[in-house]
């Protein structure tokens, strides 16, 4: 390839070349399960399914599959990998493996979401949705593969390459932010159900045609690439034991394999852990997101700073027992221990371990793409060997093979559990018009409000104790990382097994890189963080307050904060009164202290829209609402 990002300009949009397909499959990893099976989220809000209280395939059945295809969507890797690290054709090997496999992928996405079949329990829809997943975690994988695999080579140099790891990890922030912390907040002020929602966001699958413009590779510039070198061509027996004999990737598989099962499982149970488990409706879901992600900048920053001085080890060890705390804070503050309500209390415990959480978060996004990178991009230096594709394929088929087990299978199958504090466990489907009488989804059955609250989702009380035990396991087995993943460590092992490697040039490289060439990447996720969601929420909390009272222009009031600066003290304070004046007339109490309010508006001027005040307004909006759709209290156990 022939100065294929030869501008800063063009690093950039390399990057985002992923962020259409990865925010569907983030979404369809957070949000599919429960939208055909919305057995997890109980009696709380339901626009995360497709048809509330409605399953569409078969509960015992449907997990196998699930996790059979997540399973082969591990494996093809391998063959994929390889396939696109030796393909040899006139328009190069990276180009034609994404050409070939975009239609397959979108085709499999978008009828992964149809259901032919209106009817409960149905094995057509089973098996549908299953063939159609295939489709798509095929031609994804391709397609992905093909991209991570050109980046050791589309990049000339280290600094680049951190460059556009960094760029990477920015898109990826966004993609969560919006799946997590976002789409609950549009499903509820668009009051659509999710699959209306991917619909709509189906044409960001385009970004991934960005590579065929920008990778710079066959006839025209010199086959395949490395202007006009051919590179060593190896077997894919030799690939793969070159990928699985080196030591420090074995020892990262081996602790991302345990932080991917707990994270999958928990990613996969997100919907059902707050609003089923804890009891709390979309905005509170997103409200606890944005705790989560909003501080992912500053986390990235400080675990560069830790990486820097501490090293890669320990601040990656400091991560995982960080998560495996902070995700104990939905069961602490689950339905099972503080009751119906409490709403206080539960946001309280939930804002506090998404605060803990975010330390952890950043490093999740970076290190499965950075490792790989660096250590194929170490081997190419030393041996002449381009084959960067397989080992983001061993990383994945690893990840894919301990996802299923935890997110597709082992939830898929809790889930479906419910058990009563007096005794007794149910399987959802085996009597699922009881179970949706329990929870209010049929109308013409009376059930108290005692028995409504007696009745609890296992897997939603299981998953932060499965998600912690792995974390604690994986901080273990990070001990035996290296202190760092620099050039220097990596062409070490490498010479360890073949001693005729000369890595003086690696040994005379300085060890850290000069951090200021991701500096762009920190004020995009600043802003991201500040207002991207502040944009967004401010609109739909104006929004729910103009629905509510009817007392405001809300446009005018949403382009004064989110574009003038201190413009957001006027709304806060028109918002207020209005708020209390609702609170007066409908007899409802709401707690809106002027001067906090004033001084989170003066202290942050260009964040319209900083989330600490929009938590202060969006909890009295949430309160005031539910004055017309109160929610049955029982005492807290």
């Amino acid at each position: 390839m022939v100065g294929s990002l030869n501008k800063k300009w063009k690093e950039f949009l390399f990057a985002f070349s992923g962020f259409g397909p990865n925010f569907l499959m983030v979404l369809m990893g957070s949000y599919y399960s429960d939208a055909l099976n919305p057995a997890a989220l109980e009696s709380g809000e339901q626009l995360q399914a497709i048809v509330p209280g409605f399953c569409f395939i078969l509960p015992a059945l449907f997990p196998i599959l699930f996790a059979l295809g997540k399973i082969f969507d591990g494996i093809i890797d391998i063959p994929f990998a390889y396939i696109t690290d030796t393909l040899s054709t006139k328009w190069g090997r990276r180009r034609p493996a994404i050409a070939v496999c975009f239609l397959p992928m979108l085709l499999g996405f978008v009828l992964s979401w149809v259901m032919p079949v209106r009817a409960e329990y149905s094995l057509f829809n089973t098996l549908w949705v299953f063939f159609w997943n295939l489709v798509f975690f095929a031609s994804y994988t391709m397609c992905l593969i093909a991209f991570y695999g050109s980046l050791s080579t589309t990049c000339e140099d280290e600094p680049q390459r951190l460059r556009v790891s960094g760029y990477k990890s920015f898109f990826d922030t966004i993609s969560y932010c919006l799946v997590y912390a976002l789409v609950p907040v549009v499903l509820k002020g668009l009051d659509i159900h999710i699959h209306i929602l991917v619909y709509a966001c189906i044409p960001l699958m385009l970004t991934m045609l960005i590579p065929l413009f920008l990778i710079k590779e066959g006839e025209k510039y010199g086959y395949p690439e490395n202007r006009g070198l051919s590179p060593e061509k190896i077997t894919l027996k030799e690939s793969i034991h070159l990928t699985f004999r080196n030591r420090v990737f074995r020892q990262w598989l081996l602790v991302n394999c345990c932080t991917f099962f707990g994270l999958q499982m928990f990613l996969s149970a997100m919907n059902g852990l707050i609003i089923g488990g804890m009891g709390l409706n979309g905005l509170q879901m997103a409200l606890l997101n944005t705790c989560a992600f909003a501080p992912v900048p500053v986390m990235l920053y400080l675990f560069n700073k830790s990486k820097a001085r501490f090293g890669v080890r320990a601040t990656y060890r400091s991560c995982l027992l960080t998560f495996a705390v902070a995700i104990m804070s939905f069961f602490l503050g689950s339905r099972f221990l503080l009751g119906e309500g409490n709403f206080a209390a539960k946001m309280a415990i939930g804002a506090v371990g998404s605060l803990f959480a975010s330390w952890s978060i950043g490093a999740f996004f970076m290190m499965p793409y950075l490792a790989p990178s660096q250590i194929s991009s170490v081997e190419e230096r030393l041996t002449g060997k381009n084959h960067s594709a397989m080992y983001f394929a061993g990383n994945a088929v690893a990840t894919s093979i301990v996802g299923a087990v935890s997110g597709s299978l082992i939830y898929e199958y809790i889930k479906n559990i419910f058990f009563s504090k007096d005794g007794g466990f149910t399987w959802a489907s085996d009597s699922y018009e009881a179970y949706r009488a329990i929870h209010g989804l049929d109308a013409s059955v009376e059930v108290s409000a005692s028995e409504a609250a007696s009745v609890y989702n296992f897997g939603n009380l299981t998953v932060p104790f499965i998600v912690c035990v792995t974390c604690i396991l994986g901080y273990f087995l990070a001990s035996k990382l290296p202190r760092d993943f620099t050039p220097s460590i990596l062409a070490r092992q490498f010479k360890e097994f073949d001693p005729s490697l000369d890595i003086s040039e690696f040994e005379s490289e300085k060890t850290q890189k000069e951090q200021g060439e991701i500096v762009f990447v920190q004020v995009g996720l600043t802003i991201l963080s500040g207002f991207l969601f502040g944009f967004i929420w401010c609109g739909f909390l104006l929004k729910s307050v103009r629905k509510l009272t009817g007392k405001i222009s809300s446009l005018p009031l949403w382009l004064l904060s989110c574009f003038v600066p201190f413009g957001q003290i006027i709304t806060v304070i028109r918002l207020r009164r209005i708020l209390l004046a609702q609170a007066t007339a409908t007899g409802k109490q709401v707690k809106l202290p002027l001067i906090p309010l004033l001084i989170l508006s003066c202290v942050f001027p260009l964040l319209p829209l900083n989330v600490i005040a929009l938590a202060v307004l969006q909890n009295a909006i949430n309160r005031l609402i539910q004055e017309d759709n109160p929610v049955r209290e029982v005492a807290p156990c």
